[in-house]
């Protein structure tokens, strides 16, 4: 019995649900139980597409087709001693685990199957941090390069002209749905003409316009703290 095994992992649906956020579809991903070792126990986790989308995990590499759905991969390469002192206090503390099942687990299975599965596939990483979390240069260098790939598709910086609606909970709502090919004719009809409302508002005040003083047919003179919206 392998308990680190390529096998053990459902990477059909780890492929589909990659697939699924790079085509900006939300995903429900179902949480594992590590006390009954099974899975779909607890309700899913929803999960919407992001510009960035971190995909961690200790055999994330094994397979070709996951690989391929990559922008970016990266081996954290930690040293023994710490994980396996992280595995006895995560197996200990939250699985409610002994040490010595641990320990016995770790000698039989875990750590030959990190030789055979995982170790091999640091050839595939891009990039290979040493001491993990703690090297906060190569932490940094990472997050700029992520920043400079997005500032590639800005184009506020191509178009001097180009304004954009400030992000809010709103439109990043409307945005979800609209971009999501699961969602109904009517509901995308419904929030598309929503956020069109809004652009059409907001590109509006940027508009020239100059100064006019109006003479009501009264003869009265508007307070010129007043918005008027002559069309």
């Amino acid at each position: 019995m392998l308990l680190i095994s390529s096998e053990a992992f459902d990477t059909e649906r780890l492929v589909s649900v990659l697939d699924k956020l790079k085509h900006s579809q939300a995903v429900d991903i179902p949480k594992y139980d590590f006390k009954g070792y099974k899975n779909n126990v607890f309700p899913a986790r929803r999960v919407n597409p992001a510009d960035v989308i971190i995909l961690e995990g200790i055999l994330v590499f094994h397979d070709p087709r996951v690989r391929a759905l990559m922008n970016m991969k990266i081996f954290v390469d930690t040293d023994a001693d710490v994980r396996l002192a992280r595995r006895i206090k995560r197996d200990t503390a939250d699985n409610a685990r002994n040490i010595e099942a641990v320990l016995d687990q770790y000698s039989k299975f875990v750590k030959p199957a990190f030789d055979d599965f995982i170790l091999p596939t640091k050839k595939y990483a891009d990039i290979i941090i040493p001491r993990g979390g703690d090297n906060h240069v190569a932490i940094d260098l990472i997050v700029q390069h992520i920043r400079t790939k997005l500032g590639q598709h800005d184009l506020c910086k191509i178009y001097p002209n180009l304004y954009v609606i400030q992000s809010t909970f709103q439109i990043r709502g409307m945005h979800t749905l609209i971009r999501d090919s699961q969602t109904k004719k009517h509901d995308f009809v419904f929030y598309a003409d929503r956020l069109i409302r809004l652009v059409v508002e907001h590109g509006l005040g940027h508009l020239p316009f100059t100064e006019k003083q109006v003479i009501t047919p009264t003869g009265k003179t508007p307070p010129p703290n007043d918005d008027f919206l002559c069309l």
